[in-house]
């Protein structure tokens, strides 16, 4: 994983947390959607020791709307989180009507500005996460860092808790 990356951006759970759990995702991916809850878990479970930071890796070769639902979640802003959830809640629709839905739902001021030509001006930051997770090894989704270090196990949570020193 580059180092280069902003480890403030898209953090979930408590900021100085001990443990980070770096996520390159797609929100059309069915394995990252699967993954979703279970990171979820993980960390609210942690006591504030684990924080997970999102990162884009659309597969846009297989997922069509990868890629447009990486810009709506950055052109969220602060409601980033909130549209995280909703785009991995309703990942088998994502077209343009659905992702502005989607971004009322979380509490974006303006919904329409999630989508179309308003949102590309977030593309140079799906870009670098992509570019830092193909850079860093990622070839596919999801994929985890802990720590820095390349995660191999299961998406699973015992499996996570036990490799984290969490107990199961």
């Amino acid at each position: 994983m580059s180092d280069a990356i902003d480890l403030d951006r898209h953090v979930y759970g408590e900021p100085g947390a001990a443990i980070t759990v770096v996520e390159y995702g797609d929100f059309e991916c069915p394995y990252c959607g699967a993954a979703f809850p279970v990171l979820r878990k993980l960390i609210d479970g942690s006591d504030g020791r684990v924080r997970l930071i999102y990162r884009h890796f659309p597969v846009f070769t297989k997922h069509p709307y990868a890629l447009t639902a990486a810009l709506a979640a950055e052109a969220a802003g602060d409601r980033f989180w909130p549209m995280h959830d909703q785009l991995f809640k309703h990942q088998a629709r994502l077209t343009d009507p659905d992702l502005a839905a989607y971004a009322a739902e979380a509490g974006v001021p303006d919904p329409q500005s999630v989508i179309g030509e308003e949102a590309q001006r977030f593309r140079p930051a799906v870009e670098r996460d992509y570019t830092s997770g193909v850079s860093g090894g990622v070839r596919g989704t999801p994929t985890l860092f802990v720590d820095g270090r390349l995660y191999s196990g299961r998406v699973e949570l015992g499996a996570l808790r036990g490799t984290l020193g969490l107990g199961r």
